[in-house]
């Protein structure tokens, strides 16, 4: 048996913390639920000064908990920005305070009451202003779309549309927490490669500015009689130790130029289109700009939404440009009266698949858990072609880590041959 502190919301919209003994947090959670409390966290008791509202840490108070147990502090509030888990912890806290029956200005208030980060409690006292104004919530997210995204304010709009909130809110929990995974996945399997290129950046470094330079009293008195390769190996040295610097930051001013330029309307819609065209990455890339709109257009033929409004925003949902004006084409034939089927074979991003599992769910009238049902192949397939391509990355670093070493190291070689051709 352990000691957790939790915090719940009872039937009146009321904030409750309390402490139970229990064998886990899911029979605490039981217990809550049996007491008519919603639950919203559980932590173990030696943490309870997490549940500590932000108010009774700024005027230093102790919560119940942590006198009682004789441990935790109040934790101080967090800096920097917020990010992407500070949004999946709001999103599934707000959804179960909205489950629970609170309203939405009371469920805010709640969440600014436990927000650790500064800059996650002022966002959500804008937001809350906002709705107290009369603003609908995906208007008042609209102000921090960079980091909220079109998918997850329009998924919220289509919430505000059906009237189902709470549960557009879980469902989008569950995509976050899918892209979570997938990133955590992919970061996982690229620690490898990066530490393959790091290795290859450093020798590379290492073999010009240290190993190169001792050979050049050798080869200083041969001139013309030098073979080529090691001519253009030496050569790089030179550079490389008289110039390192201005090269190295010549390299960073670039890095920094292109990746303002493709920040930029054109230079963004030229990287997407140069995205869609390579190999590879190319299907992925497109298979998951379609996982998004599925998802969406799913979501909102369940909750409700009429079709044509539900295409019109799944349309915005995807980021990529050159798709979302293939995906245009769609909702002005259905608005003519034509199926949806027939207005997809109208673009050039649907497989064979898709356009089956539509037709199926047209003729079922089962559209809606259709494009549901084609998110989840396509999630699937972007995860495993994902992990496909970095494994094939792998051995290509490998390869060419090797070529470029062995290269110095074969030029070098050959300025000694000649050398030593000269000398017999």
């Amino acid at each position: 048996m352990a000691d957790f502190a939790w915090h719940a919301i009872n039937a009146a919209g009321e904030q409750v913390r309390g402490t139970f003994q229990a064998p886990n947090a899911a029979a605490v959670q039981k217990h809550l639920r049996a007491q008519k409390l919603t639950p919203v966290r559980i932590v173990d008791a030696a943490d309870a000064a997490a549940l500590m509202p932000a108010s009774a840490k700024a005027a230093g108070a102790k919560p119940a908990a942590a006198s009682a147990i004789g441990k935790a502090k109040a934790p101080k509030s967090q800096k920097g920005p917020a990010k992407a888990a500070d949004v999946l912890a709001m999103t599934s806290e707000l959804s179960i305070m909205l489950k629970a029956g609170l309203a939405l200005d009371n469920a805010l208030r709640v969440l600014i009451d436990m927000a650790f980060k500064d800059s996650m409690r002022e966002l959500l006292t804008g937001v809350l202003e906002a709705v107290k104004g009369g603003v609908p919530l995906s208007k008042a997210l609209m102000v921090h779309q960079e980091l909220f995204g079109d998918f997850y304010i329009n998924m919220v709009r289509s919430g505000e549309a059906s009237g189902q909130m709470s549960a557009v809110l879980q469902r989008l929990v569950e995509h976050l927490e899918r892209q979570r995974a997938l990133k955590e996945s992919v970061v996982s399997a690229t620690i490898y490669p990066m530490i393959l290129v790091a290795v290859a950046i450093l020798s590379l470094i290492a073999m010009l500015g240290f190993v190169v330079p001792q050979f050049e009293k050798l080869f200083t008195d041969m001139g013309d009689a030098l073979p080529t390769p090691t001519k253009i190996v030496m050569t790089m040295g030179q550079v490389f130790r008289k110039n390192g610097w201005v090269v190295l930051l010549g390299g960073a001013a670039v890095v920094y130029v292109m990746r303002s330029w493709l920040r930029s309307p054109k230079g963004r819609l030229w990287w997407q289109g140069v995205l869609l065209r390579m190999p590879i990455l190319g299907r992925l890339a497109l298979k998951y700009q379609l996982t998004l709109y599925s998802r969406s257009l799913g979501t909102l033929l369940g909750n409700g939404v009429p079709l044509l409004t539900a295409l019109h925003i799944a349309t915005d949902t995807v980021s990529n440009r050159l798709i979302q004006a293939e995906l245009a084409k769609i909702p002005p034939i259905v608005k003519e009266g034509g199926k949806m089927v027939q207005a997809m074979n109208t673009t050039t991003v649907f497989e064979p698949l898709a356009v089956n599992l539509v037709r199926v769910g047209e003729e079922t009238g089962r559209l809606g858990s259709m494009m549901l049902e084609l998110s989840n192949i396509l999630n699937r397939e972007v995860e495993t072609g994902i992990k496909r391509a970095l494994t094939m990355i792998e051995p290509v670093l490998i390869l060419v880590l090797g070529i470029m070493i062995a290269s110095i190291i074969v030029s070098i070689l050959m300025g000694i041959l000649s050398v030593n051709d000269l000398a017999a």
